[in-house]
């Protein structure tokens, strides 16, 4: 029987050990097509409430904390929680950044509460999201798409979506935003090259990240690992692939 990754453990051992926090990664990337942050703060207001599900440590959506009255960032992992409530960049923006665990499932706001809902690569609840959302409010998300580090899929004959055809999760939100009422949904698409510096850092990615479920854990990682670092390095680095879709919907 194939062993079934438990998803929950591992990101609440990430909160504890790193938060969400990629940044000492050394790579370049080719062909990303938008900073999703920056697309969530281009629909934000200085007077508007903002909602992240899935925050994790915070790192990223502090970057725009100064272009909305009220930024909440949620996470069901406790772990991730506390290490955003620990983040150094919280101290500049503490007055209007709320962090807290809480399950996108059964969100604990009032109706309309919001003006802007976002989730980054994190499942979210679209009837909920709709039902926090003020009326003319935004919701955007950011997901992985199922073609996400193929070839590392491909080299460890597993991954969290191998096998699955691509666009099959972005077809199921587009669904369930639509049967939750919100009107013109927009998705764009990505699949941008990669290049990592060093094994160093693809260690880091793929021991922080569950890219390859349960990556180490079998004595043949390793040798898989340098076997497709050296069928995949080049001048720019070790080449892997970054696959991203992002939907944008109005209440």
């Amino acid at each position: 029987m194939k062993k079934t990754m438990d998803y929950t453990a591992f990101y609440e051992n990430m909160g504890r050990l790193n938060g969400w926090d990629f940044s000492s990664l050394n790579f370049i990337a080719e062909g990303v097509e938008w900073n999703f942050y920056e697309e969530v703060a281009r629909c934000a207001c200085p007077s508007d409430l903002l909602l992240d599900i899935g925050t994790g440590g915070g790192e990223a959506v502090l970057s725009i904390a100064n272009e909305a009255l009220l930024l909440v960032g949620i996470d069901l992992s406790q772990s991730m929680i506390e290490t955003a409530k620990r983040n150094p960049a919280k101290s500049d923006y503490s007055p209007n950044v709320r962090f807290m665990s809480m399950n996108a499932d059964q969100l604990t706001f009032p109706d309309g509460f919001f003006n802007v809902v976002s989730s980054r690569h994190c499942d979210f609840c679209a009837t909920e999201v709709f039902r926090v959302l003020a009326d003319d409010g935004v919701f955007l998300t950011q997901q992985v798409s199922e073609n996400d580090k193929y070839n590392l899929s491909e080299a460890f004959d597993c991954g969290q979506s191998l096998g699955v055809q691509p666009g099959t999760l972005m077809e199921r939100y587009k669904r369930e935003l639509r049967e939750a009422g919100f009107q013109d949904i927009q998705a764009r698409e990505y699949n941008a090259t990669e290049y990592y510096a060093t094994t160093d850092d693809l260690l880091f990615l793929l021991t922080h990240a569950p890219i390859i479920p349960g990556f180490g854990e079998k004595e043949s990682d390793l040798e898989r690992f340098q076997q497709f670092v050296e069928q995949n390095r080049c001048d720019q680095g070790i080449r892997t692939n970054s696959a991203r879709f992002m939907l944008t919907a109005r209440k």
